[in-house]
């Protein structure tokens, strides 16, 4: 399945969730898209309720079925909570943690830094945005990038980063220094019905 490269907009209010996290798709029109956005009445199924939460998740981490439902395969080796498990999984991707650090403004924009071979993990280009991040690994971009417009242009926004992350303002690195307690991740994710989709 090819990765999705619409707007992002659209998926939000397809899924009535900021996938963004900042609630900018829904802020003008907190609606479905097209022309019967707003005249979508009726109850939804189970499987329907599940199959939103399921869409809410992968398009807020730009993942394809495929490797969605892989890593939620690999959650369920895991011990302890499938669901809390799964998000950590999610959350411990590389491009994920750029964005988290604040080295992009959006998912999207630290999939193509990663891509674009501008990060390195422990000193190493990484450029594969699903390299799973180990805990005590560090992220930095290239020694020769640090100067990139857009990586400058948005760590100054960055008002305040996760506690599981820490950021070395001076070397321009960010360490991830452990695995993230389920109440630090998004509380308008119910992952137990992503769970009971996959379990069916």
């Amino acid at each position: 399945m090819a990765r999705y490269t619409g707007p992002n907009y659209k998926q939000a209010r397809r899924v009535g969730f900021s996938i963004n996290e900042n609630g900018k798709e829904l802020a003008r029109r907190p609606y479905g898209p097209g022309q019967h956005g707003q005249d979508r009445k009726g109850k939804t199924s189970d499987y329907g309720t599940q199959l939103k939460e399921k869409q809410k998740v992968r398009f807020m981490y730009g993942v394809n079925e495929r490797q969605f439902r892989k890593t939620f395969e690999e959650a369920c080796k895991m011990r302890g909570s499938n669901g809390t498990n799964f998000l950590r999984l999610l959350e411990s991707r590389l491009d994920n943690l750029v964005y988290r650090i604040g080295f992009a403004a959006t998912r999207p924009g630290a999939r193509q830094l990663v891509n674009h071979g501008h990060v390195t993990v422990n000193g190493k280009k990484v450029d594969i945005p699903s390299y799973r991040c180990k805990v005590g690994d560090v992220i930095s971009i290239k020694e020769d990038h640090k100067n990139l417009k857009i990586v400058l242009d948005s760590l100054t926004k960055v008002s305040k980063r996760v506690e599981y992350l820490h950021y070395d303002e001076g070397k321009m690195q960010g360490t991830y220094v452990r695995l993230p307690e389920r109440n630090e991740l998004s509380a308008d994710i119910n992952e137990a019905l992503i769970v009971e989709f996959y379990n069916k």
